[in-house]
């Protein structure tokens, strides 16, 4: 068996042994970092209408797809009284925001299987009338809201960054590390994270009802949010960055498909994490640099937003904490847009197995974001380490360079041919062009809500 599959095959098994969902074992209590999670998404199955298997991330655990949902399309579950009008009926999502909060409005979908539904490489759920006759996810499935926002008590990720370095300073920290003891055995190529196995997440959107998500939000955030389901789900108009070769963005990084291996590369005073799919995402973390403090939010370049911000950190021995800021604000398909506000403070810690071996890392992420979120979130995930960068099965990072075949016609994202000419509006990539597309291309007759007027007092 070749070395990469054998040791694909060993982890599966040591992982599966012990699936629980959980942040990084510690022998101290801290303020910031390590809580447990209150609920392991493990113990949940999806909750939306979808031709995905549970579990079948790994190439080894892969298992037949069937239906999952309460109701066929054209069918409707037992004991569930359907709404007069939904997302999949309704010509004006805006009038509907009395409707938002109930589950039954997006016949208790996930955002995910709603950006699934119209079929893409899989059996579409839409029915034979649609979109009036696609499926229904399980109204009884949804993963706490508890169990998604931050365990911390802090507001922002300055307080919290600063309580996580006055910690370490009382533990004798931070370390300063030179070549010598720096932690080497971070240093190489950590398995795709969507495919890695019991690696499940709330971001992939494949366990929340979508009222969970919108009350994490400011009411903003929720019209953007539902404006995409609807337009995955209704109108069948998705607008993914990634198909018009636009940047990624941000929270890109936690989507289930954005990125495939990672490369971390580790230094004193730099550690770098280098993936990608359809466009590169390099973080480079500066070890031991502080924030200028002047401007619209922390950074250390110029004061104009960075499309995966700028970042600074600390060692607290061979743990990896980070302060990330000066963030383009940007959205991820079937999860809420992120506003310039975004914050994160992210911790790298290093999982090891029974025999006290390097496995990988555990991320450990808190997201803070007064624009966008009512309160902070926290996501946690793990890193698998597959191979050093010598080994002789290690595949060399392939960088992306992304070209453009797919271009906005009417609204709708169309494959054209070398040759083709077409008219072709140039977007506006500070502006949510995705939003204008469906502004102009399928809102005409809706009643958006009137923006505020910032000159009126």
């Amino acid at each position: 068996m070749p070395k990469l599959i054998y040791f694909q095959f060993f982890l599966l098994v040591l992982i599966s042994s012990a699936s629980a969902q959980q942040t990084a074992q510690m022998d101290f209590d801290s303020v910031g970092r390590g809580a447990p999670i209150s609920a392991d998404i493990h113990d949940y199955d999806f909750a939306g209408a979808t031709m995905r298997v549970m579990g079948a991330l790994g190439p080894f655990n892969q298992r037949p797809r069937r239906f999952n949902g309460s109701a066929e399309p054209g069918e409707t579950p037992k004991g569930i009284e359907p709404l007069p009008r939904d997302i999949f009926s309704s010509d004006d999502f805006y009038a509907d925001r009395h409707l938002w909060m109930d589950p039954r409005y997006y016949r208790c979908n996930t955002s995910a299987a709603l950006e699934d539904i119209w079929g893409g490489s899989r059996r579409p759920l839409v029915g034979d009338n649609p979109p009036l006759s696609a499926a229904w996810g399980h109204c009884d499935r949804d993963y706490p809201r508890e169990a998604i926002v931050s365990p911390y008590p802090f507001e922002t990720a300055q307080a919290h960054y600063e309580a996580l370095l006055e910690e370490t300073k009382s533990r004798g920290g931070p370390t300063e590390h030179t070549y010598a003891t720096v932690p080497g055995e971070m240093n190489g190529i950590y398995m795709h994270p969507g495919r890695t196995p019991n690696n499940y997440y709330w971001y992939q959107m494949r366990h929340n009802q979508v009222p969970t998500i919108l009350s994490l939000l400011t009411e903003e955030y929720q019209m953007r949010f539902v404006q995409e389901a609807y337009h995955h789900a209704n109108t069948n108009a998705a607008q993914w960055p990634s198909q018009y070769c636009w940047p990624e963005g941000f929270m890109r990084r936690w989507h289930t498909a954005a990125l495939w291996e990672n490369y971390i590369m580790v230094t004193p005073n730099m550690v770098q994490i280098l993936a990608g799919v359809a466009r590169n995402f390099i973080t480079n973390i500066h070890i031991g640099r502080e924030f200028n403090m002047k401007g619209v939010v922390p950074r250390l370049g110029e004061d104009v937003p960075r499309w995966y911000g700028e970042t600074i950190g600390f060692w607290d021995n061979d743990v990896l904490i980070t302060w990330t800021s000066n963030i383009q604000g940007w959205k991820t398909h079937a999860a809420p847009d992120h506003s310039n506000l975004l914050q994160t403070i992210e911790i790298y810690s290093p999982n090891h197995d029974e025999e006290g071996s390097f496995i990988g890392l555990n991320h450990e992420a808190i997201f803070y974001d007064p624009e966008a979120l009512v309160e902070p979130v926290r996501i946690v995930r793990n890193y698998i380490k597959q191979n050093e960068f010598d080994d002789s099965d290690a595949t060399p990072y392939t960088f992306v360079e992304c070209i453009q075949t797919i271009f906005p016609v009417d609204g709708v994202g169309t494959p054209v041919n070398p040759g083709d000419v077409i008219e072709y509006e140039i977007p506006d990539m500070y502006g949510r062009p995705w939003n204008h597309l469906w502004e102009n291309y399928f809102e005409q007759n809706m009643q958006r809500p009137e923006e505020e007027d910032i000159f009126s007092f």
